[in-house]
Protein backbone atom coordinates (compact mmCIF):
# COMPACT_ATOMS: atom_id res chain seq x y z
CA UNK A 1 0.00 0.00 0.00
CA UNK A 2 2.75 2.23 0.72
CA UNK A 3 4.80 1.52 -2.58
CA UNK A 4 1.12 2.28 -4.31
CA UNK A 5 0.97 5.89 -2.34
CA UNK A 6 4.43 6.61 -3.29
CA UNK A 7 3.45 6.04 -7.33
CA UNK A 8 0.46 7.74 -6.89
CA UNK A 9 2.41 10.89 -5.72
CA UNK A 10 5.58 10.67 -7.91
CA UNK A 11 2.59 10.62 -11.00
CA UNK A 12 0.40 13.92 -9.58
CA UNK A 13 3.57 15.49 -8.68
CA UNK A 14 6.38 14.82 -10.11
CA UNK A 15 8.47 14.15 -6.90
CA UNK A 16 12.27 15.23 -7.72
CA UNK A 17 13.18 11.54 -5.62
CA UNK A 18 10.86 9.59 -8.45
CA UNK A 19 13.29 9.53 -11.16
CA UNK A 20 10.77 11.54 -13.37
CA UNK A 21 12.23 12.77 -16.71
CA UNK A 22 12.91 16.07 -17.71
CA UNK A 23 9.93 17.43 -19.36
CA UNK A 24 10.59 18.09 -23.26
CA UNK A 25 11.39 21.45 -23.82
CA UNK A 26 10.71 23.76 -27.29
CA UNK A 27 11.93 27.15 -28.46
CA UNK A 28 11.00 28.75 -31.37
CA UNK A 29 12.07 31.34 -33.52
CA UNK A 30 11.43 32.98 -37.38
CA UNK A 31 14.68 33.07 -38.51
CA UNK A 32 16.17 32.30 -41.97
CA UNK A 33 12.85 33.41 -43.82
CA UNK A 34 11.14 30.39 -41.95
CA UNK A 35 9.99 28.73 -38.47
CA UNK A 36 12.55 27.63 -36.93
CA UNK A 37 12.00 24.74 -33.75
CA UNK A 38 14.24 23.36 -31.33
CA UNK A 39 13.15 20.44 -29.31
CA UNK A 40 15.18 19.24 -26.32
CA UNK A 41 14.52 15.89 -24.06
CA UNK A 42 16.07 14.34 -21.06
CA UNK A 43 18.30 17.25 -20.37
CA UNK A 44 17.23 19.80 -16.86
CA UNK A 45 14.82 22.26 -17.98
CA UNK A 46 17.45 24.85 -17.22
CA UNK A 47 20.39 23.41 -19.36
CA UNK A 48 17.85 22.86 -21.95
CA UNK A 49 16.55 26.18 -22.45
CA UNK A 50 20.25 28.41 -22.21
CA UNK A 51 21.57 24.86 -24.81
CA UNK A 52 18.77 25.96 -27.01
CA UNK A 53 18.88 29.82 -26.57
CA UNK A 54 22.58 29.82 -27.49
CA UNK A 55 21.80 27.92 -30.87
CA UNK A 56 18.82 30.32 -31.61
CA UNK A 57 21.61 33.42 -30.89
CA UNK A 58 23.94 31.87 -33.55
CA UNK A 59 21.29 31.31 -36.37
CA UNK A 60 20.37 35.19 -35.68
CA UNK A 61 23.97 35.69 -36.12
CA UNK A 62 24.18 34.08 -39.44
CA UNK A 63 21.17 35.11 -40.85
CA UNK A 64 21.86 38.61 -40.46
CA UNK A 65 25.64 38.08 -41.82
CA UNK A 66 24.89 36.23 -44.73
CA UNK A 67 21.25 37.70 -45.80
CA UNK A 68 21.58 37.85 -49.82
CA UNK A 69 19.02 41.16 -49.92
CA UNK A 70 18.77 43.31 -46.23
CA UNK A 71 22.51 45.13 -45.85
CA UNK A 72 24.90 42.56 -44.36
CA UNK A 73 28.65 41.12 -44.84
CA UNK A 74 27.50 39.11 -47.38
CA UNK A 75 25.83 42.02 -49.16
CA UNK A 76 28.98 43.82 -49.19
CA UNK A 77 30.84 41.00 -50.37
CA UNK A 78 27.72 41.33 -53.62
CA UNK A 79 28.45 45.20 -54.03
CA UNK A 80 32.28 45.24 -54.02
CA UNK A 81 32.19 42.69 -56.89
CA UNK A 82 29.48 44.28 -58.61
CA UNK A 83 32.02 47.74 -58.61
CA UNK A 84 34.65 45.20 -59.79
CA UNK A 85 36.87 45.44 -56.67
CA UNK A 86 38.45 43.12 -54.20
CA UNK A 87 37.41 42.54 -50.80
CA UNK A 88 38.48 40.99 -47.64
CA UNK A 89 36.12 38.78 -46.06
CA UNK A 90 36.00 37.05 -42.29
CA UNK A 91 37.51 33.11 -42.13
CA UNK A 92 34.35 32.19 -41.58
CA UNK A 93 32.76 34.06 -44.84
CA UNK A 94 35.80 32.06 -46.88
CA UNK A 95 35.12 28.95 -45.57
CA UNK A 96 31.11 29.07 -46.67
CA UNK A 97 32.59 29.97 -50.04
CA UNK A 98 35.17 27.39 -50.34
CA UNK A 99 32.59 25.00 -49.50
CA UNK A 100 29.38 26.15 -51.42
CA UNK A 101 32.21 26.36 -54.47
CA UNK A 102 32.89 22.77 -54.10
CA UNK A 103 29.48 21.81 -53.43
CA UNK A 104 28.12 23.65 -56.85
CA UNK A 105 31.09 21.82 -58.80
CA UNK A 106 30.27 18.43 -57.29
CA UNK A 107 26.84 19.24 -58.49
CA UNK A 108 27.76 20.39 -62.28
CA UNK A 109 26.79 23.77 -61.22
CA UNK A 110 22.77 23.03 -61.38
CA UNK A 111 23.30 24.45 -57.72
CA UNK A 112 24.84 27.41 -57.68
CA UNK A 113 25.41 29.79 -55.04
CA UNK A 114 26.41 32.57 -57.29
CA UNK A 115 23.05 33.49 -59.04
CA UNK A 116 22.14 35.73 -56.68
CA UNK A 117 21.12 38.31 -59.86
CA UNK A 118 19.25 35.69 -61.49
CA UNK A 119 16.95 35.18 -58.46
CA UNK A 120 16.61 38.92 -57.58
CA UNK A 121 15.37 39.07 -61.16
CA UNK A 122 12.41 36.98 -60.67
CA UNK A 123 11.78 38.43 -57.37
CA UNK A 124 12.85 36.19 -55.02
CA UNK A 125 14.90 38.52 -53.54
CA UNK A 126 11.98 39.36 -51.17
CA UNK A 127 9.61 38.37 -47.97
CA UNK A 128 6.63 38.53 -50.35
CA UNK A 129 6.52 37.68 -54.26
CA UNK A 130 4.60 39.54 -57.20
CA UNK A 131 2.76 37.91 -59.44
CA UNK A 132 5.05 39.07 -62.83
CA UNK A 133 7.82 37.86 -64.46
CA UNK A 134 11.03 39.11 -64.98
CA UNK A 135 12.23 42.03 -67.43
CA UNK A 136 13.11 40.52 -70.23
CA UNK A 137 15.74 42.60 -71.46
CA UNK A 138 17.61 42.23 -68.09
CA UNK A 139 16.86 38.44 -68.21
CA UNK A 140 18.49 37.97 -71.87
CA UNK A 141 21.66 40.12 -70.53
CA UNK A 142 22.11 37.74 -68.00
CA UNK A 143 21.59 34.44 -69.84
CA UNK A 144 23.79 36.19 -72.53
CA UNK A 145 26.76 36.06 -69.86
CA UNK A 146 25.57 34.45 -67.22
CA UNK A 147 27.14 34.32 -63.21
CA UNK A 148 28.58 31.25 -61.10
CA UNK A 149 30.32 30.97 -58.59
CA UNK A 150 33.05 29.35 -60.40
CA UNK A 151 33.67 32.87 -61.25
CA UNK A 152 34.20 33.54 -57.71
CA UNK A 153 38.32 34.09 -57.04
CA UNK A 154 39.84 33.39 -53.48
CA UNK A 155 43.16 34.99 -52.48
CA UNK A 156 44.12 34.08 -48.90
CA UNK A 157 41.38 36.58 -47.37
CA UNK A 158 40.58 38.73 -50.44
CA UNK A 159 37.91 37.60 -53.21
CA UNK A 160 36.90 39.23 -56.14
CA UNK A 161 35.25 37.99 -59.83
CA UNK A 162 35.90 39.49 -63.24
CA UNK A 163 32.34 38.78 -63.30
CA UNK A 164 30.35 41.79 -62.14
CA UNK A 165 26.81 39.93 -62.38
CA UNK A 166 28.17 37.23 -59.99
CA UNK A 167 26.01 37.41 -56.56
CA UNK A 168 26.57 35.18 -54.20
CA UNK A 169 23.13 34.03 -52.37
CA UNK A 170 24.15 30.97 -49.87
CA UNK A 171 20.06 30.48 -49.32
CA UNK A 172 20.28 27.02 -50.77
CA UNK A 173 22.83 25.74 -48.43
CA UNK A 174 22.68 27.90 -45.41
CA UNK A 175 19.81 25.93 -43.25
CA UNK A 176 21.68 22.34 -43.67
CA UNK A 177 25.09 24.68 -42.40
CA UNK A 178 23.06 25.87 -39.61
CA UNK A 179 22.10 22.58 -38.24
CA UNK A 180 25.34 20.75 -38.41
CA UNK A 181 26.05 24.27 -36.32
CA UNK A 182 23.45 23.71 -34.04
CA UNK A 183 24.25 19.81 -33.43
CA UNK A 184 27.97 20.97 -32.57
CA UNK A 185 26.44 23.91 -29.79
CA UNK A 186 24.19 21.23 -28.29
CA UNK A 187 26.43 19.06 -27.88
CA UNK A 188 29.04 21.27 -26.34
CA UNK A 189 26.39 22.15 -23.81
CA UNK A 190 25.89 18.45 -22.72
CA UNK A 191 22.33 17.88 -24.87
CA UNK A 192 22.83 14.74 -26.29
CA UNK A 193 18.74 14.12 -27.56
CA UNK A 194 17.16 16.78 -29.54
CA UNK A 195 15.64 17.88 -32.86
CA UNK A 196 16.07 20.62 -34.93
CA UNK A 197 13.91 21.74 -37.33
CA UNK A 198 14.61 24.75 -39.47
CA UNK A 199 11.41 25.16 -42.46
CA UNK A 200 11.99 21.41 -42.58
CA UNK A 201 15.62 20.63 -42.88
CA UNK A 202 15.64 18.78 -39.75
CA UNK A 203 17.92 16.90 -38.06
CA UNK A 204 18.03 14.36 -34.68
CA UNK A 205 19.92 13.49 -31.91
CA UNK A 206 20.09 10.85 -29.81
CA UNK A 207 16.50 9.94 -29.36
CA UNK A 208 12.88 11.49 -27.52
CA UNK A 209 13.04 9.32 -24.42
CA UNK A 210 14.20 6.07 -25.97
CA UNK A 211 11.75 6.33 -29.02
CA UNK A 212 13.44 7.94 -32.15
CA UNK A 213 12.23 11.11 -33.47
CA UNK A 214 9.46 10.69 -35.81
CA UNK A 215 9.09 13.35 -38.85
CA UNK A 216 6.93 14.00 -42.09
CA UNK A 217 7.93 14.52 -45.55
CA UNK A 218 5.41 16.85 -46.63
CA UNK A 219 3.39 16.66 -49.55
CA UNK A 220 3.60 19.11 -52.12
CA UNK A 221 0.15 19.95 -52.84
CA UNK A 222 -1.95 19.05 -50.45
CA UNK A 223 -1.95 19.65 -46.06
CA UNK A 224 0.06 17.71 -43.71
CA UNK A 225 2.49 14.99 -44.49
CA UNK A 226 2.92 12.04 -47.06
CA UNK A 227 4.37 9.82 -45.36
CA UNK A 228 6.78 9.25 -42.24
CA UNK A 229 10.04 8.26 -41.07
CA UNK A 230 12.44 7.70 -37.79
CA UNK A 231 15.29 9.94 -37.72
CA UNK A 232 18.12 8.03 -36.12
CA UNK A 233 21.01 9.64 -34.02
CA UNK A 234 22.59 12.35 -36.46
CA UNK A 235 20.55 11.87 -39.43
CA UNK A 236 19.52 14.64 -41.41
CA UNK A 237 16.71 14.91 -44.01
CA UNK A 238 15.65 18.32 -46.13
CA UNK A 239 13.28 18.58 -48.82
CA UNK A 240 12.90 21.53 -51.59
CA UNK A 241 9.88 22.16 -53.14
CA UNK A 242 8.16 24.84 -55.57
CA UNK A 243 5.47 24.82 -52.91
CA UNK A 244 8.10 26.91 -50.23
CA UNK A 245 8.76 30.21 -52.64
CA UNK A 246 6.49 31.03 -55.69
CA UNK A 247 4.39 32.90 -57.17
CA UNK A 248 1.75 31.53 -59.77
CA UNK A 249 0.51 33.72 -63.06
CA UNK A 250 -1.83 32.86 -66.07
CA UNK A 251 -2.00 30.12 -64.25
CA UNK A 252 1.31 28.88 -64.50
CA UNK A 253 3.86 28.63 -61.22
CA UNK A 254 6.96 29.81 -61.00
CA UNK A 255 9.56 28.93 -57.80
CA UNK A 256 12.25 30.13 -56.19
CA UNK A 257 14.35 27.03 -57.76
CA UNK A 258 15.98 28.82 -60.49
CA UNK A 259 17.82 25.92 -63.25
CA UNK A 260 21.20 28.26 -64.00
CA UNK A 261 21.31 26.61 -67.24
CA UNK A 262 18.16 28.07 -68.78
CA UNK A 263 17.86 31.12 -66.31
CA UNK A 264 14.08 29.85 -65.58
CA UNK A 265 12.13 27.92 -62.51
CA UNK A 266 12.32 24.42 -63.31
CA UNK A 267 8.93 23.34 -63.95
CA UNK A 268 9.21 19.45 -64.06
CA UNK A 269 9.63 18.49 -60.57
CA UNK A 270 7.44 19.59 -57.38
CA UNK A 271 9.52 18.33 -54.45
CA UNK A 272 12.75 16.04 -53.78
CA UNK A 273 13.40 14.96 -50.14
CA UNK A 274 17.47 13.60 -49.24
CA UNK A 275 17.98 11.93 -46.05
CA UNK A 276 21.95 11.77 -45.10
CA UNK A 277 23.45 9.26 -42.86
CA UNK A 278 24.67 10.88 -39.54
CA UNK A 279 28.04 12.69 -40.16
CA UNK A 280 30.05 15.62 -39.84
CA UNK A 281 28.24 17.46 -42.91
CA UNK A 282 24.72 15.70 -42.48
CA UNK A 283 22.77 18.66 -41.95
CA UNK A 284 24.87 20.35 -44.58
CA UNK A 285 24.78 17.71 -47.30
CA UNK A 286 20.81 17.00 -46.94
CA UNK A 287 19.89 20.68 -47.67
CA UNK A 288 22.70 21.20 -50.83
CA UNK A 289 22.14 17.91 -52.34
CA UNK A 290 18.23 18.36 -52.69
CA UNK A 291 18.84 21.20 -55.32
CA UNK A 292 21.07 19.58 -58.02
CA UNK A 293 18.74 16.48 -57.78
CA UNK A 294 15.95 18.50 -58.16
CA UNK A 295 16.87 20.70 -60.51
CA UNK A 296 18.23 18.01 -63.05
CA UNK A 297 14.35 16.54 -63.81
CA UNK A 298 13.24 13.52 -64.67
CA UNK A 299 16.00 12.40 -66.63
CA UNK A 300 18.99 12.95 -64.32
CA UNK A 301 17.92 13.14 -61.29
CA UNK A 302 19.59 9.58 -60.43
CA UNK A 303 23.00 10.66 -62.31
CA UNK A 304 23.24 13.77 -60.27
CA UNK A 305 22.31 12.03 -56.83
CA UNK A 306 24.95 9.29 -57.45
CA UNK A 307 27.29 12.06 -58.44
CA UNK A 308 26.79 13.28 -55.03
CA UNK A 309 26.54 10.20 -52.88
CA UNK A 310 22.68 10.76 -52.36
CA UNK A 311 21.30 7.19 -51.63
CA UNK A 312 17.74 8.01 -49.66
CA UNK A 313 16.06 10.21 -52.20
CA UNK A 314 12.00 10.54 -52.58
CA UNK A 315 11.35 12.46 -55.70
CA UNK A 316 7.66 13.86 -57.09
CA UNK A 317 7.36 15.21 -60.55
CA UNK A 318 5.58 17.74 -62.06
CA UNK A 319 2.64 15.26 -62.31
CA UNK A 320 2.64 14.04 -59.00
CA UNK A 321 4.32 11.01 -59.84
CA UNK A 322 6.31 9.70 -57.05
CA UNK A 323 9.81 8.15 -57.58
CA UNK A 324 12.06 7.03 -54.55
CA UNK A 325 14.78 5.06 -53.63
CA UNK A 326 14.68 1.38 -52.37
CA UNK A 327 17.32 2.47 -49.61
CA UNK A 328 14.55 5.08 -48.62
CA UNK A 329 11.41 3.40 -49.33
CA UNK A 330 12.44 0.99 -46.83
CA UNK A 331 12.56 3.91 -43.90
CA UNK A 332 8.90 5.33 -45.16
CA UNK A 333 5.33 4.98 -43.29
CA UNK A 334 2.10 6.11 -44.32
CA UNK A 335 -1.20 6.66 -43.05
CA UNK A 336 -3.46 4.09 -44.80
CA UNK A 337 -2.57 3.12 -48.20
CA UNK A 338 0.81 4.04 -49.43
CA UNK A 339 0.18 6.12 -53.37
CA UNK A 340 1.46 4.95 -56.05
CA UNK A 341 5.60 5.35 -56.23
CA UNK A 342 8.47 3.54 -58.34
CA UNK A 343 11.39 2.07 -56.77
CA UNK A 344 14.70 2.97 -58.14
CA UNK A 345 17.78 1.40 -57.02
Amino acid sequence: MFKRLVLILCTLIGLSGCDQPPPLVQQESFVFGTRVEILVAGAPEKQAKEAAAAVLRDFDRMHRTYHAWQPSELTQVNEAIAAGKSIRVTPEMKDFMEEARALAKQGEYRFDPGIGQLIQLWGFHSDEFKPQLPDQAALAAWKAHPASIAQLKIDGEQVSSSNPALALDFGGYLKGVALDRAAALLKAQGVRNALINIGGNVMALGDKYGKPWRVGIQHPRQPGPMATLELRDGEAIGTSGDYQRYFELDGHRYSHLLDPSTGEPAAHTQAVTVLMPSGPKAGTYSDALSKPIFIAGPEHWQEAAKEMGATQVLRVGAEGDIQVTQALQQRLSFLGKPPPMTLVP
